[in-house]
């Protein structure tokens, strides 16, 4: 992919924003059924201990023939509708973040809404696994106007599609998923304290999937599964990005809150590598029993992996009225959103 200039995190803050009024009164999530182990993956040449010890990843899930992003997205969000109470006839409005979606044209969003049935606009927003922050950030903005009623947001991404099944050091590290939520208005006291998006361009050629836009279109010279239809990943200069980001805008984030960190109940990150987790974990003096983790079941979901751990702390009974949730979500692009939410 060429030489890439390292991206200069914590150099130049994104501005720091508040938004309260809004409230998650549903969530829900979904995975494939198919279990895909360490050992499953050992034909292509994977190392399961490899991947154990350098990730922390035992399992994930794949989407079986014929099961796309919005299937996954589609099933996610019937449970959040469910767990909400609502008719879905009132949702005005569908977010889907995601970076796998169906085809190029048009937005799956759009699959998504005619799957159940809703009457609103509906649209993706490409974001990587920053996708599901970045679109309960936009979201919110038309809860909070009053723009919105109930607006439902997604995050899905069917990883197993788009990566390279040769590159044995990316390929065991992501799996498919899918989360949703829906919000609608809350107390002055409910929503976003503070929350930061950003993006640092210096890094785009970190991750990407180069063919398939504008600048390199599909060919009929290119066979499919041909590497520049999949992705690429650098992994390491994202590993010590990703540490510095996730310690930069905590710190943004609960002092513009004015919180502790001993006051957040769960840390809710983004899952793309238990290294990454357990290093911000003890720079930041973070509590490890309040940072729920699923990577080891499902591997790094993308834009559904916030989501899926917020759906499962919240039917555990793990989240009350009040409690302060902090959502970081990091990716592609390279971008991130980090969100202080009251409960």
């Amino acid at each position: 992919m060429g030489e890439t200039k390292e991206p200069g995190v914590g150099l130049r803050r994104p501005p720091l924003r508040h938004l309260t009024g809004v409230q998650i009164i549903g969530t829900g999530s979904y995975v494939p059924d198919n279990v895909v182990t360490n050992d499953d993956l050992a034909s292509l040449g994977c190392d399961s201990d490899w991947i154990v010890q350098r990730t922390g990843i035992r399992e994930r899930r794949h989407a079986p023939p014929g099961m796309s992003t919005s299937d996954l997205a589609t099933r996610a969000a019937e449970r959040a509708i469910e767990a909400a109470g609502i008719d879905r006839s009132e949702i005005d409005m569908c977010l889907l973040g995601t970076f796998s979606p169906d085809q190029p044209i048009p937005q799956t969003a759009t699959t998504v809404q005619d799957n159940l049935g809703l009457n609103c606009p509906a649209t993706d927003l490409s974001a990587a696994c920053a996708g599901f922050a970045y679109s309960l950030v936009f979201a919110a903005q038309f809860v909070a106007t009053g723009c919105s009623k109930y607006a439902l947001v997604i995050g899905a991404d069917t990883n197993s599609r788009i990566l390279d099944p040769t590159d044995v050091k990316t390929y065991p590290l992501f799996g498919d998923g899918a989360g949703a939520v829906i919000l609608m208005r809350g107390s002055d006291e409910q929503g976003m304290l503070a929350y930061t998006l950003g993006a640092d361009g210096k890094g785009s050629q970190l991750l990407v999937r180069e063919m398939g836009g504008a600048k390199e279109p599909f060919t009929q010279d290119t066979p499919p599964g041909a590497s520049p239809w999949l992705v690429k990943m650098e992994g390491r200069p994202i590993f010590k990005w990703a540490v510095r980001l996730l310690e930069d805008s905590f710190e943004q984030v609960l002092d513009g809150g004015g919180v502790a960190k001993e006051d957040i109940k769960l840390w809710l990150l983004h899952q793309a590598n238990q290294r990454i987790i357990d290093a911000a974990v003890s720079t930041c003096g973070i509590d490890p029993a309040r940072v729920p983790v699923h990577l080891d079941r499902y591997g790094n979901t993308s834009g559904g992996s916030i989501p899926l751990a917020l759906d499962e702390c919240f039917r555990a009974g793990n989240i009350s009225p009040g409690d302060l949730l902090m959502f970081c979500g990091f990716g592609a692009g390279l971008s991130w959103g980090t969100i202080l939410w009251r409960w």
